[in-house]
């Protein structure tokens, strides 16, 4: 269920009751266009407090959330920032999904030197803001080279129109890193479209790409948009096979392009078919939460609150320049998302997982490896 409020606070405080808490600030898209990002980033990091506490909490202290939606607006993740550090002081920072959104707010953390935890954005702007901000996710350039390989030797694609949303650091990003080591691989690039974020008729561009007779259409974008390219496409008469990257990841995407999604490919960070003990772990406590199977977003801020949790720990102090030490020194982390290192850019050196649509149903391909 959507939640339709702009600011709660959550805390489990039954075994540490008494002690002050320890904040984390967590800001997303909870309403909105892109609600099912922060709906299941949500779902993640209570999730995470609620095991953190249950075992004691951080320096013998609650861990609590306090919660900004920024209701899928441009320019409320800076405000939400903002709010989080001067009126609630948290310790750190978990946001956003978007890239876009994430670099509104990287700006404010940086100011403060409060260090900020992206779950899922894939930017390579984002953690250059500078030594505050960090990420548990990949980024563009393995992801885009995943892609594109997959695209040329996997599937034996040659030709490839891209779809981008303008002005999205995300999807210009990744349809540049795509593009190069598509055609590196000896595939053309026969057309290049573009399309607003709020739109939601694509026919026009996608008509201007029929004519360049692609087999594959490359929307480094997110899933609203995916959802309704593969439909219009269709309608086209359009049969290339649809590529894209982690944007795809929402139980909605199937509900907005349906059958016609089907044979679509996208790259995640998760999938429910990893056996890692702390990926079983973690499925196995979601599903009896929620009932259903957690997505790529649920895993990674549930493993974006855990690493706060744990870089607390190892700092002894909740200190904001010893906490980005603690974050920076993070060697193989064990997550549901799997190991993580955070490198010398404070991007995480995680794998990456193909998945496709079959039969109605997201299916696990393969893993690849950084």
């Amino acid at each position: 269920m959507r939640l339709g409020f702009v600011f709660l606070t959550l805390a489990v405080f039954l075994p540490l009751r008494g002690a002050e808490p320890v904040r984390l600030g967590f800001f997303m898209s909870i309403t909105g266009r892109d609600a099912s990002f922060g709906e299941a980033s949500l779902r993640g990091a209570r999730l995470a407090v609620d095991e953190v506490n249950a075992t004691g909490g951080v320096l013998g202290r609650p861990l609590e959330l306090v919660i900004e939606d920024n209701r899928s607006q441009a320019g409320e993740s800076a405000t939400a920032a903002k709010k989080l550090i001067a009126r609630d002081r948290v310790v750190a920072l978990i946001g956003e999904c978007s890239s876009a959104r994430t670099l509104e707010a990287a700006p404010v953390a940086q100011a403060a030197g409060v260090p900020l935890i992206t779950p899922a954005s894939t930017s390579p702007r984002v953690t250059e803001v500078g030594d505050a901000i960090f990420r548990v996710c990949f980024i563009d350039p393995f992801q885009g080279e995943v892609l594109a390989t997959f695209a040329r030797q996997r599937l034996g694609l040659k030709r490839a129109a891209l779809l981008i949303e303008n002005g999205s650091p995300y999807s210009v990003g990744l349809a540049e890193f795509f593009a190069k080591t598509f055609t590196a691989l000896g595939g053309e690039i026969v057309a290049t479209q573009k399309y607003g974020g709020t739109d939601t008729d694509f026919r026009a561009p996608l008509t201007a790409i029929r004519a360049a007779r692609p087999d594959a259409i490359f929307l480094p974008g997110y899933y609203v948009a995916a959802g309704l390219v593969a439909q219009q496409a269709k309608q086209l008469g359009l049969a290339a096979t649809l590529l894209g990257g982690d944007g795809f990841e929402a139980p909605q995407l199937l509900e907005i392009g349906g059958a016609a999604l089907e044979g679509a490919y996208y790259s995640s960070h998760f999938s429910e078919a990893n056996t890692a003990a702390e990926s079983r772990r973690f499925v196995a406590a979601y599903r009896a939460r929620h009932g259903a199977v957690p997505n790529g977003l649920a895993a990674l801020t549930y493993d974006a609150v855990r690493l706060a949790a744990d870089a607390i720990a190892r700092a002894g102090t909740v200190e904001k320049g010893a906490l980005r030490r603690a974050l920076a020194a993070t060697k193989d982390f064990p997550g549901a998302t799997g190991r993580t290192t955070i490198n010398a850019r404070r991007d995480a050196d995680k794998e990456a997982a193909i998945i496709a649509v079959r039969g109605g149903r997201l299916e696990f391909v393969e893993t690849v490896r950084p």
